[in-house]
């Protein structure tokens, strides 16, 4: 779709505001973008993730969000997930005319990522991301065990089979950058005509 000749009725995009007692969260998506991410969650790691799903996803995606990051990053990982998953089901709409499946694997260095989804509608996910020594990334840290909270709180939100299955790896950052990208590679050919 050219989003030159995009009516509004036609636009696949989305704003979602969320905020709750932890966090406060909008979220701005365009499937039909060019890759631009605008990202201010506070934890430096997290943004770099989220730039991937943008960037490889080819969506326009901006977040702010703001959170209790004196306790730690949980609550804002998992509820910009929740407001991404719900501007990617609301921009996506009824799925009509769409290739719906979409699968790959995702190398980076010797990380190697699995990932699958179908957008059924039907919330499931199964993540298998084993990480050896968990090292917290980047300041404020983030927790690599956040990385598969964030996808299935996406997934769940977004209403999509999703399932991530890493295949090598030992490098945890490389581990958790080839999810996201290959979540953005996928989620870029599930919603394509």
């Amino acid at each position: 779709m050219n989003p030159s000749c995009e009516s509004p009725a036609t636009a696949r995009r989305a704003d979602v505001v969320r905020n709750t007692a932890e966090t406060k969260i909008r979220v701005v998506l365009n499937l039909d973008g060019s890759g631009a991410a605008r990202l201010s969650t506070g934890i430096g790691f997290f943004d770099h993730m989220l730039d991937q799903i943008g960037r490889h996803g080819g969506f326009d995606l901006t977040v702010s969000a703001t959170g209790d990051l004196h306790v730690d990053g949980h609550h804002t990982v998992e509820d910009v997930g929740i407001a991404v998953g719900e501007a990617f089901r609301e921009a996506v709409g009824d799925k009509a005319g769409v290739r719906r499946f979409a699968s790959g694997l995702y190398p980076l260095d010797e990380a190697l990522i699995e990932v699958a989804l179908d957008l059924s509608g039907r919330p499931y996910v199964v993540v298998d991301l084993p990480f050896g020594e968990v090292l917290a990334l980047g300041s404020p840290p983030f927790n690599p065990e956040m990385a598969e909270h964030f996808l299935v709180s996406f997934a769940t939100s977004a209403s999509i089979t999703l399932h991530v299955t890493k295949r090598g790896g030992t490098n945890t950052h490389h581990i958790i950058e080839a999810t996201f990208k290959g979540l953005a590679r996928t989620l870029r050919d599930a919603v394509r005509a």
